[in-house]
């Protein structure tokens, strides 16, 4: 199985780094609630509901986050809304279209480097050069 680095499969860039404490919190069924993704495993990584702001537009859908340090280092999802981040929270943008099935397969891929990242280091400067594979293997794919 031949291993390439994230980038050679995807844009990695940084979040909008948003403080929770400067957006305006709003209910989970409001028209304009955006979510706001944090470095939390739970939930998607979603932390809260926000109001949409009128100067800066969330991040489309179908973006993989990740977290770039913390107790959740690496944690990856997939956001099915528009959502704005918070610090050291990473986007992965696919350079080439894939489905949902390949990007959790990398999801799980980059959540199997955690282990590099223990006693507090940070995959902020390292993240796009883990190291995963080309395709999905044979055995993972679907029939």
């Amino acid at each position: 199985m031949e291993l390439i680095p994230l980038h050679k499969l995807f844009s990695v860039q940084y979040g909008n780094s948003f403080d929770l404490n400067v957006l305006e919190l709003c209910d989970e069924n409001d028209p304009d609630k955006v979510n706001y993704v944090s470095r939390t495993r739970e939930n998607n990584g979603i932390s809260a509901f926000v109001k949409l702001r009128d100067d800066m537009d969330p991040f489309d859908s179908g973006l993989i986050t990740v977290a770039g340090s913390g107790n959740s280092v690496l944690e990856s999802f997939i956001q099915y809304s528009p959502f704005y981040t918070g610090y050291h929270v990473f986007l992965l943008k696919p350079l080439k279209y894939m489905s949902d099935f390949e990007k959790l397969f990398y999801c799980f891929c980059i959540r199997q480097n955690q282990y590099k990242y223990s006693f507090g280091r940070q995959a902020n400067k390292t993240l796009k050069d883990i190291l995963v594979p080309k395709e999905i293997p044979t055995e993972y794919r679907l029939q």
